[in-house]
């Protein structure tokens, strides 16, 4: 692991395999942190912010630029670590890759923008406020973009003056561990740390760790529950979760169903095998045009290729753990016991390079019952749920009818409609006409059980401060 810029093993020398899920073999082990080593990687932290929150602003704007130039160097090689980890098309993991130095370069720029403001008050009084960084705050990801999430989300952290503990899956650690490797002589020593380890002995530590008052965390609603829980039996923190997703994407007979329909197929993520918490897992098509929707949509998706992960034209790849793999095989039973009808896909691949992986293709199950488990659910695999509407309000009632609010799409040639669906739809972030695309600077989050706060723009930066009203008296004595 990576602990005070150096490296350490767990202190009790306990360590997890790794596995390469589209092969079964062991590929590498390391360290399952204790409570221990979170207090070491806090006490490293503190010392080091209390420096890094006196360097200009400006100079912080120079580190980020400096590890995105060097992630950048070792971008196939980073990307190449997550497909042995992760199992998804090397492709794919090279976009991470590019994302997480866009979102290192973008926040480099913001560092100027972490300021207050200027209250009017009376003639000799002045008040203003103070943004000041919390000194150590923490982030746990999860397994479906490991580097992306490993590199970018410690952007706005480091960015805002703060020391930052980062918790990687504990499938998925490798390329977070390779972070730590090449931060070293950038980024000054103890500001990241790479706690590798479970969830319920490392990542619950840093929950629980009372110096560390600002938190946040990827992955499921559930967990993110327990998180919220746990954080609050210790003390007062600051928790932003982006949670699960059973994310609906809308057509209305007016749309272009050329591209509405190669939408539906991009928008489910099945290039990441659909472990995506924005997939749009719900597809929702007028009744008019629902049957030839369908037809094509599974033409296109029979014609996606299954392969190995560092194969250049494999478009879909392995699950990433035994775990996922079971739960998938689950929900496509359930689908069928529920009496969803099964248009393409659904089987496992078991003969000859597929024999020891966790591979599944891509699957669409239509005539999907909105109140059925495999609507209201989220299988975070490449499992697609289509049903029929009627009308507007028939159409709304379904995308709503889910605890999650992630995200939502809709397709459609009317103005009036998009613009009315975008209102309507109770999800933290939109498509009209598009899916899965995010820009650097447009705040990504969710409503209801898919979240509490925002990431990926200024409001990310932001959310790594804490405010401080100050309130001047200069009035003469003499006046």
């Amino acid at each position: 692991m990576w602990v005070g810029g150096r490296e350490a093993f767990a202190s009790d020398g306990a360590t997890l395999d790794s596995f390469n899920p589209a092969t079964g073999e062991v590929t590498a082990r390391f360290p399952n942190a204790t409570a221990d080593d979170v207090d070491s990687a806090v006490a490293a932290g503190i010392a080091a912010s209390r420096e890094w929150k006196r360097t200009t602003p400006e100079d912080r704007g120079k580190v980020l630029s400096r590890l995105a130039e060097i992630i950048e160097r070792h971008a196939e090689e980073l990307a190449l670590l997550d497909v042995i980890d992760n199992g998804s098309p090397i492709r794919e993991m090279r976009r991470d890759a590019g994302m997480a130095v866009d979102a290192l370069r973008y926040y480099a720029g913001l560092v100027l923008h972490v300021r207050g403001e200027t209250v009017p008050t009376s003639f000799d009084r002045l008040n203003f406020t103070l943004l000041q960084p919390y000194g150590v705050v923490a982030r746990i990801i999860p397994f479906n973009h490991p580097f992306m999430f490993a590199a970018s989300k410690i952007a706005a952290p480091l960015a805002a003056g703060n020391a930052v503990i980062v918790k990687p899956s504990e499938h998925t650690s490798r390329s977070a561990l390779r972070l730590g490797e090449l931060a070293r002589g950038i980024v000054p020593d103890g500001l990241l740390s790479i706690i590798t380890g479970e969830g319920r002995v490392a990542g619950d530590a840093i929950v629980r760790h009372p110096e560390i008052r600002r938190l946040a965390f990827i992955g499921s609603a559930d967990t993110g529950r327990a998180i919220q829980a746990a954080a609050a039996s210790v003390a007062v923190k600051n928790v932003t979760l982006e949670l699960g997703g059973k994310n609906p994407l809308v057509v209305f007979p007016d749309a272009d169903l050329d591209r509405a329909v190669l939408a539906a197929k991009r928008g489910m993520n099945f290039t990441w095998q659909g472990q995506s918490c924005g997939s749009t897992s719900r597809l929702l098509v007028h009744r008019d045009i629902y049957s030839e929707f369908i037809e094509s949509l599974a033409g296109s998706i029979e014609g996606m290729k299954s392969g190995s992960p560092v194969d250049e034209s494999t478009e879909t790849g392995s699950i990433v753990n035994s775990l996922q793999y079971d739960k998938v095989r689950s929900y496509i039973e359930i689908a069928h016991k529920e009496g969803s009808r099964l248009v393409t896909g659904g089987n496992v691949l078991t003969d000859g390079d597929f024999a020891n992986g966790f591979f599944v293709r891509p699957t669409l199950f239509a005539d999907v019952d909105p109140q059925s488990r495999l609507a209201q659910e989220e299988i975070f695999g490449p499992v697609l749920a289509a049903m029929p509407f009627t009308g507007y309000d028939d159409a709304l009632a379904i995308a709503n009818g889910v605890r999650y609010g992630l995200t939502a799409s809709v397709f459609t040639e009317s103005l009036r409609t998009a613009h009315r669906f975008a209102r309507d739809v109770e999800a933290g972030y939109v498509w009209v006409n598009e899916v899965s695309k995010h820009v650097h600077g447009t705040s990504f989050g969710g409503v209801k059980d898919s979240g509490l706060g925002r990431e990926e723009g200024i409001d990310e930066l932001l959310s790594y401060t804490q405010s401080k009203n100050v309130h001047v008296n200069f009035e003469s004595s003499e006046a």
